[in-house]
């Protein structure tokens, strides 16, 4: 990740904070999109307990990579220089992906993917590292095999994903290349309280950060086995409080302390307290879905897709104007990563987090 692309994403932050107080004020809307997720998959080949993608009979239609280069393409005549996030399902069991990550550093997209970390082998890890992405985030519930293997399903997937890791960092010295490697738990009540643990273990790892965001409800598991109920919410807010002193000690925790002290509430089913009203994400984000649906919010209808319209037409068009109002009037409180508000102070910081955590190396040795 290189100071100068971040200082850019960090500028056309600042200008739309800007255009999103005039439309609050007046409804002029000279808005555009900032925050941006390309779904390229439903497929995944492990069993997350949280997760409803594994489980579904038909799979929503997937854009071809060269479909994908033209939707970006039309994405960046729009707004210039922009920052992606791919996920999936599993993005590296689609055919072509690492591909598109070259494409995309290629031509000046900065494009980061999230991954169960299955599939970094060390060919696959080389073919990324040379695709110079703009971060790795790689899912991880626990510091050990037990409890993260039972919450993903997928027997001795930790070990895969630690060494995932490591090749993707000796990779990065192999090639001289440095981008953000970071770690995203899902937080439920089998592994809250091993967060403090999962932070050592990432520092040990030598990756760049750890960025929490707590469990929705999608599945019967989040509602039979995984949520964590009023009795041990107060242990909750014991070790959030325990994560935000070991940021302020310096660890590598990306996600802000505002937001880590309102999970609690997530887990009460609270609306969103009044002062990070109004939601801004459909001022914000730009959600592109594997058949080409854009969406603001998941929570909210499409407003456009990007395989018939261009990115600038979807944004302005009738659909997204329509959605954007009922956005701004939403108290859903929403903390998983892709819709979870930020102040604009609060993304500088973590962009400094970011710069600092690629510094980071290790050299743990590989799982047997």
């Amino acid at each position: 990740m290189e100071l100068s692309k971040l200082s850019e994403l960090a500028w056309k932050h600042t200008q739309n904070t800007a255009a999103e107080a005039i439309y609050l004020r007046t409804g002029y809307d000279a808005t555009k999109p900032v925050t941006f997720y390309g779904l390229v998959n439903e497929h995944c080949n492990v069993k997350c307990r949280y997760c409803e993608y594994w489980r579904l009979k038909h799979y929503t239609p997937e854009m071809t990579i060269d479909e994908w280069q033209n939707a970006l393409l039309s994405v960046k005549s729009f707004v210039g220089a922009f920052s992606i996030n791919f996920s999936g399902g599993e993005p590296f069991i689609k055919p072509g992906f690492i591909d598109l990550l070259a494409w995309c550093n290629n031509i000046g997209i900065s494009a980061g993917v999230t991954t169960n970390g299955s599939a970094l082998t060390p060919r696959n890890a080389a073919k990324v590292v040379a695709a110079n992405p703009f971060n790795i985030n790689v899912s991880v519930d626990a510091p050990n095999a037990e409890v993260h293997d039972y919450l993903r399903g997928f027997p001795g997937l930790f070990d895969k994903l630690s060494n995932g890791i490591r090749y993707l960092l000796e990779e990065q010295d192999k090639q001289g290349r440095r981008f953000p490697i970071n770690v995203k738990p899902t937080v439920n009540v089998k592994n809250f309280r091993l967060m403090p643990a999962l932070v050592e273990w990432a520092m040990e790892m030598g990756v760049s950060c750890v960025q929490l965001q707590p469990m929705d409800r999608w599945t019967p598991e989040t509602y039979d086995e995984l949520w964590i109920e009023e009795e041990d919410l107060p242990e909750l807010e014991r070790v959030i409080e325990q994560l935000v002193q070991m940021q302020s000690d310096g660890a590598p925790i990306l996600t802000p302390p505002n937001i880590l002290r309102l999970f609690p509430d997530n887990f009460r089913g609270k609306k969103a307290p009044k002062e990070v009203m109004p939601c801004r994400v459909g001022m914000r984000d730009f959600f592109i879905r594997t058949d080409g649906r854009v969406e603001v919010c998941v929570h909210f209808p499409p407003i456009g897709n990007i395989r018939e319209q261009s990115a600038r037409d979807i944004w302005y068009g009738p659909k997204a104007q329509e959605i954007r109002q009922q956005t701004v009037s939403c108290d859903r409180l929403c903390l998983i990563t892709c819709l979870s508000q930020k102040t604009l102070k609060d993304k500088v910081n973590m962009g400094v987090q970011l710069l600092k955590g690629q510094k980071r190396r290790a050299r743990p040795a590989l799982a047997k």
